[in-house]
């Protein structure tokens, strides 16, 4: 099914037999079982005000096509969403639905927040074919959930996007990214602590300790007005200036490709092996790297986010017992993902929620069955 409305996408699924496997793009990869329901048809940008930094468009509209019209009036989505095709090796087209159904955020998640962050209102239609509204119609069952917060990172199994509204941002004048090479992955967390907790307002924090020279690498990305950029950039130099020698870049085109880079996992992409992502407090992301010995990893959000490259079918939750946080299979071979979980088990309390409100959103159970359970 290919509904081009959100008339049309309330009467297939109001129609629905059985399960739909609800997608945008396809560029994630996985999917759940069932019918092919795509939303790419309904598309547009249904409201653009630069001066109010608003963005109103419908969930099949493409990035690119929103990322161009952003650019052409100096402003952008300052969540910075990956674009998972290079790891994932898909193809298709990013939609800001997916976007926002995954609450997708990349390494300026630790200073402009996440997705769901920017998210200003959204309309969906739910799993009985209601078209419902956040601050509009509310039907009864779930007056008082805060639905921008529920819909972002459910991945459409509480509803069906048609229209998201966004918060933009300006684009900012200019971007240092610096450069410290030789730590140790506890070195370079404690680095990036303490960058992050600096009044030098920094807007990526990452550390690979296979870097582009294939040595340790811990970046660090300042943005802004250009005088503040550079006194930023000096002032951070000489915080950390017993970390070791720092190299600061300042070419448009190559702090850009840097923070894309490490935005996209560009360095597991086509490589062998399964990726995970892995969730945890920031001081504990060098407990992560050291558990999975053998393995690869990038240290984003300071420590918080670990992407690990780990051998294919190998059980990383095993390795990682005792760490809190959360360990999601994000590339894998079908049999893999169906014996680890892609996603892992919600605790009971967590989980018996989550049943809940799919209770209340998808009486049915047909909106990606089983996408967020296994």
């Amino acid at each position: 099914m290919a509904p081009g409305s959100e008339a049309e996408l309330a009467e297939a699924i109001a129609g629905a037999a059985g399960p739909l496997a609800v997608r945008g793009g396809g560029t994630r990869g996985r999917v759940a079982a069932g019918e092919d329901l795509s939303v790419a048809g309904i598309s547009g940008v249904v409201l653009y005000e630069p001066e109010a930094l608003t963005l109103v468009a419908r969930a099949g509209t493409p990035m690119a096509e929103i990322e161009a019209l952003l650019d052409a009036e100096g402003q952008r989505l300052a969540f910075e969403p990956m674009d998972h095709r290079m790891l994932l090796g898909t193809e298709g087209v990013p939609t800001i639905g997916g976007v926002v159904a995954g609450n997708v955020s990349g390494p300026r998640r630790i200073q402009a927040g996440a997705c769901r962050d920017a998210l200003l209102g959204l309309r969906f239609v739910d799993g009985m074919g209601q078209v419902l509204k956040s601050g509009g119609r509310v039907m009864k069952n779930v007056t008082g959930y805060d639905l921008v917060r529920l819909l972002a990172g459910s991945r459409g199994t509480l509803g069906v996007l048609s229209e998201v509204s966004l918060k933009v941002l300006p684009r900012p004048e200019a971007a240092a990214s610096l450069r410290i090479q030789g730590l140790s992955d506890v070195e370079a967390v404690a680095a990036l602590a303490a960058a992050l907790g600096s009044p030098f307002e920094v807007t990526g924090a990452a550390h690979s300790p296979r870097g582009t020279e294939g040595t340790p690498e811990t970046l660090i990305r300042v943005e802004g007005f250009a005088e503040s950029v550079a006194y930023r950039s000096e002032r951070l130099c000489a915080l950390l200036a017993d970390r070791g020698e720092i190299a600061v870049e300042t070419e448009p085109g190559r702090v850009a490709a840097i923070w894309s880079g490490l935005r996209d996992v560009a360095a597991f992409a086509g490589r062998p092996g399964d990726v995970w992502r892995v969730s945890v407090r920031p001081s504990d992301g060098p407990r992560v790297g050291a558990a999975v010995q053998g393995a690869e990893v990038i240290y984003d959000w300071g420590g918080g986010l670990v992407w690990v490259l780990a051998e294919a079918g190998s059980d990383l939750r095993a390795a990682l017992a005792g760490i809190s946080g959360h360990a999601s299979l994000v590339r894998a071979a079908p049999d893999t993902a169906a014996r680890l979980r892609a996603v892992p088990p919600e605790p009971a309390p967590v989980a018996a929620l989550s049943a809940g409100l799919r209770a209340r959103f998808d009486p049915r159970g047909i909106l990606n069955p089983g996408l967020m359970d296994g």
